[in-house]
């Protein structure tokens, strides 16, 4: 899988930190041309100039996905600097943590502008050149796209959204060589715990979990291309918190539930008990 992605031009939403960056650096490994979207473009130009020294062409374009039009720029001014598009990653989101009775709904909005509505507006405006060039749509996804997590209504119900567009959009062009991947990582070490927001729309601050268990932004950043590169149509990583209790929840949700319930209130100043 050395170069698998040769002078392949890939979009990667969200790619200043996290899984993200590791996908920005994992897509160059693979020999792409990179264009990287995120708020803070500081982050990102730092980024390009170390991939400048390793040989990668890259840019960067400073994009907030749930602006319609900064997802249209994104696409376009990627479509300009390299005359082709052939994958974009839909990675960008932001997560929550707060009981629903307890949530300003302003908070949902925002999760769901940034998780869904990003994902349809630059999935909008990149498939045109994606069936043109037979790439590959990629959404980001999570476990909580599967099994609803209490605690994170809004960010299950995004990633749930999310699931069914792209396995929707799969459908509608099964005639038109376009692939289609949705990749769920389990609990995975980046920074979307400590910007969750809470009930009141605040960053938490500090991540609940610890960290250290998780599985790395590497690994999955390596599991996601490889999921391209083998045309997959979904990824569910990590084995008990992710395919275990996928496959179970089809089966015995009832009780999917309460052993979900009862893991999440195990959490350091879980929102429920």
């Amino acid at each position: 899988m050395r170069k698998t992605l040769q002078d392949k031009v890939v979009i990667i939403t969200g790619a200043s930190s996290g899984i993200g960056k590791a996908l920005v650096y994992e897509c160059a490994r693979r020999g792409a041309k990179i264009a990287m979207a995120a708020r803070s473009l500081e982050e990102l130009l730092t980024i390009e100039k170390e991939l400048k020294g390793q040989g990668t062409e890259s840019i960067s374009i400073r994009t907030d996905v749930t602006k319609e039009f900064a997802c249209k720029e994104l696409v376009e001014q990627t479509f300009r600097h390299f005359g082709r598009i052939d994958v974009l990653i839909n990675n960008a989101g932001i997560s929550m943590r707060a009981l629903f009775e307890e949530l300003d709904l302003n908070v949902l909005r925002k999760v769901m502008d940034v998780n869904f509505w990003g994902t349809v507006y630059c999935s909008k405006y990149a498939l045109p050149y994606l069936q043109q060039s037979r790439g590959s749509l990629v959404g980001i996804i999570s476990i909580a796209g599967f099994i609803g997590l209490p605690g994170r209504t809004g960010y299950a119900a995004s990633k749930f959204a999310v699931r069914g567009f792209l396995n929707t959009i799969r459908i509608e062009n099964r005639k038109k060589g376009l692939h289609v991947l949705v990749a769920a990582p389990g609990f995975t070490a980046s920074n979307i715990r400590k910007t969750a927001l809470n009930s009141q729309g605040r960053q938490q601050g500090e991540t609940p979990r610890n960290e250290g268990k998780m599985m790395c932004a590497e690994r999955c950043a390596s599991l996601i291309v490889k999921g391209i590169y083998k045309k997959k149509r979904e990824i569910i990583m990590t084995f008990v918190e992710g395919k275990l209790t996928v496959f179970l929840s089809k089966w015995w949700p009832k009780w999917v539930e309460k052993l979900t319930y009862s893991h999440m209130a195990k959490e350091p100043d879980s929102p429920f008990k």
